[in-house]
């Protein structure tokens, strides 16, 4: 067994990793509180019974177009009776309507109706805003490290069987 310095376990790399990670740990912890407030509001602008996460479901079906209930709760991670519920709200308030699926006459496709479309492009227009307000003045090159930095710690969540990201979500297309 070697005595050298080189040869022992760095505890001071350790605590320094600690510190680093509880710090992460607090500013994501803040930054998911927040977002949970602002999903909220967002979802009453649509509509003041809406349940932040109906607001979610109406933003996957107008990233990704007509999709099945089943692949709408594998693509956000929650169970159908949940998800069914929500959708069961959103067409009694007229934001989505179920089609049969093109591709499987048995199935149905679920699709944002006009009215959705525009609710959701008002939201989201005024979410735009607030990013801009919060981060506009932020160099662009900042900006693309928080894109890059962010993508980074989804793509650890995804390793776990967490839901991917949708390749309209990563090219930039709106949620």
């Amino acid at each position: 067994m070697s005595n050298s310095p080189d040869a022992l376990p760095d505890h001071g790399a350790d605590a320094t990793t600690d510190a680093a990670l509880k710090k992460v740990e607090h500013q994501l912890t803040l930054f998911w509180r927040r977002g949970r407030a602002i999903t909220n509001q967002l979802s009453r602008q649509v509509h003041p019974d809406m349940e932040p996460a109906a607001y979610g479901l109406l933003a996957v079906i107008r990233r990704e177009g007509p999709i099945r209930l089943t692949d709408l709760a594998m693509s956000i991670g929650v169970g159908k009776p949940s998800v069914s519920r929500q959708i069961a709200f959103l067409e009694s308030i007229g934001l989505v309507c179920k089609e049969a699926d093109p591709l499987d006459g048995r199935a149905q496709s679920i699709r944002l109706t006009p009215k959705g479309e525009e609710k959701m492009h008002q939201v989201q227009d005024a979410r735009r805003q607030v990013f801009r307000e919060r981060l506009g003045e932020w160099p662009v090159h900042d900006l693309e490290e928080l894109a890059r930095y962010m993508a980074k710690l989804n793509a650890s969540y995804e390793r776990d069987g967490f839901p991917k990201d949708s390749p309209g979500a990563a090219a930039g297309r709106e949620d």
